[in-house]
């Protein structure tokens, strides 16, 4: 037995001690900075063991270790930020006996790589498993991608923006009331119930109180998920399980109830999809408006033949499988994303009162006014309250890499003064975190700071007035927490008006504190804050290790 495990592993040794060598020979082509490593990320067995290795390597001086193990961590690019790219240059790359990930961060190379669909494909059948209820933008070819893009990017219009707003204030509200009891018991859950109502609410137009994760669990049936809200929240908590179990397996009597539990949430969660999608569609054949919700909008644009999964993949519809997939997708999509952007703003906001007194400046005088809380005028006008958001994104971006890869054949990419020739079926990553974080580009770019997104609008020869500030555009191909090119984000403006609307309701009538340990000082507990923030992990999306570390107050502002 264990000579015939020794013999595997020696062979897989030597396999793999081949195909780097190959590799790096294909690789050094290039004419760029080389990393070996002896083991890809996407390794399965590295993805289970690598955890273990690393809490003994943590244990020892990162200098007495080869600078290749950086490499090997999952979500490296966090801990590294701009490092090996002020090590190694605007592009380099690693090579593993798998394959060649090229790193980039050159900025025009960046934007020249996004608008080149065609040349620097997405690696769509990585996301495979996302088709969790059907295929959706993320998972189609490029062949079949313009017609889920098109039709996914028609929901988010100015009428479903107004909606967001007025659902994210009313959301915003009632969080505030809760918090303002005392102490937040969880601002990372709380963030999440509210980023899930306004997707809720806005997919089918059916609005959900706001209740705090706490109460939410004491008063909630966990073995049901009798509502479109509960059987989501389930699947959204539980996504990496029922990527990897289907629902059917889950629901097998012989596992633990909790297993069963999500099994169930999962197939109502369908269930709900498809009584709501023949609701609509019965409102629209019949005349009707429908209820306004993004699934109205997908009702409009499909065509189906046949049956749930039928319909010609040449129409310029989508059938009932593709439109489930993709109403799912916008909810994974947006919804941990968001949430996570919500906490990290949060605790920097409460380990930063001068930033809260700024954009209390700007609420006081933009809203002064304005009793009813108005989307088309308050929005436009709330640039510090999107400062904030971008600086937030710039430093803690929910997705730390965004995988291309060339096609079947070489690629030239023009990086600086330099034309390079990049191999057929080669990995290519913009270096997201590493552009934002660059000192070349941002200045002081480890200090959060929004003030770093505001100009004014008087340095043109206008007046002075902080109404006519504006929104700093950054140098292209430095920023891209939403994508960039024709593959960015769709859903870019309902994230941006959904923080606005509820930072601006927290910071007009109330301030975010820092609960202080016994002993500890305002500048100690603003430095555990920060340490808490930079504990980050990052599965799927980047998040906070252990938000709970710290906790926040929510007060009313003196005088108001």
């Amino acid at each position: 037995m264990w000579q015939y495990v020794f013999f595997v592993f020696v062979g897989y040794a030597a396999w793999s001690y081949v195909t780097l060598q190959r590799n790096y020979k294909r690789a050094s082509s290039m004419g760029i900075p080389l990393v070996r490593i002896p083991v890809d990320g996407l390794n399965v067995p590295w993805q289970v063991l690598g955890a273990l290795v690393f809490k003994v390597l943590d244990g020892i001086t990162s200098q007495t270790l080869p600078t290749y193990i950086r490499y090997t961590r999952r979500g490296w690019f966090w801990n590294d930020k701009a490092q090996s790219h002020l090590r190694y240059g605007s592009i380099w790359a690693t090579v593993t006996p798998k394959t060649t990930w090229v790193q980039l961060g050159d900025p025009d190379a960046v934007y020249d790589l996004f608008s080149r669909k065609a040349d620097f494909i997405r690696p769509y059948e990585n996301f495979k498993p996302l088709e969790l209820y059907g295929p959706n933008i993320l998972t189609v070819d490029a062949q079949q991608w313009p017609r889920h893009r098109k039709l996914v990017a028609s929901p988010f219009n100015e009428s479903i923006m107004k909606f967001v707003w007025k659902e994210s204030t009313k959301q915003a509200k009632q969080m505030i009331a809760t918090w303002a009891d005392g102490d937040i018991s969880s601002v990372a859950e709380d963030t999440r119930t509210v980023s899930l109502n306004v997707l809720a609410a806005t997919g089918f137009r059916k609005s959900f109180d706001f209740q705090s994760k706490v109460a939410d669990t004491a008063k909630t049936d966990v073995t049901t998920s009798s509502t479109y809200r509960d059987a989501l929240c389930t699947v959204l908590d539980n996504i990496i399980l029922l990527l990897v179990l289907p629902a059917q397996v889950l629901l097998l009597p012989y596992l633990p109830q909790s297993f069963n539990v999500i099994g169930k949430a999962a197939v109502d969660f369908r269930k709900h999809m498809e009584r709501m999608l023949q609701e609509e569609t019965a409102s629209v054949e019949n005349g009707e408006q429908g209820s306004g919700g993004i699934m109205t909008s997908f009702v409009r644009a499909l065509k189906v033949s046949g049956s749930s999964s039928g319909g010609s993949m040449k129409s310029r519809g989508l059938t009932v499988e593709e439109l489930i997939g993709n109403v799912f997708l916008i909810n994974f999509a947006g919804h941990d994303t968001t949430a996570n952007t919500f906490a990290f703003a949060f605790y920097l906001l409460a380990s930063e009162p001068k930033v809260q007194q700024w954009l209390a400046e700007e609420l006081d005088t933009v809203t002064n006014d304005d009793k009813d809380w108005d989307y088309e005028h308050l929005y436009p006008s709330l640039v510090r309250c999107r400062a904030v958001l971008y600086e937030t994104l710039r430093m803690y971006p929910p997705a730390l890499a965004l995988p291309k890869h060339t096609p079947t054949t070489p690629q030239r990419l023009q990086v600086g003064d330099r034309e390079i020739v990049i191999p057929a079926n080669v990995h290519v990553q913009p270096s997201l975190l590493a552009l934002h974080m660059h000192p070349q580009y941002w200045v002081e770019p480890e200090k959060w700071n929004p003030q770093r997104w505001i100009t004014r609008a008087s340095e043109e020869g206008a007046d002075k007035d902080k109404a006519r500030e504006a929104l700093v555009k950054p140098r292209r191909g430095t920023y891209f927490p939403w994508s960039e090119g024709p593959m960015n984000c769709p859903g870019r403006k309902f994230s941006e008006v959904e923080f606005t609307a509820v930072i601006s309701c927290l910071m007009r009538t109330h301030r975010l504190s820092i609960v202080r340990n016994s002993g500890e000082s305002e500048m100690q507990a603003r430095q555990h804050v920060r340490e808490v923030v930079n504990d980050c992990d990052n599965q799927m999306l980047l998040k906070m290790r252990d938000p709970g570390r710290v906790r926040l107050r929510c007060e009313v502002t003196t005088g108001l």
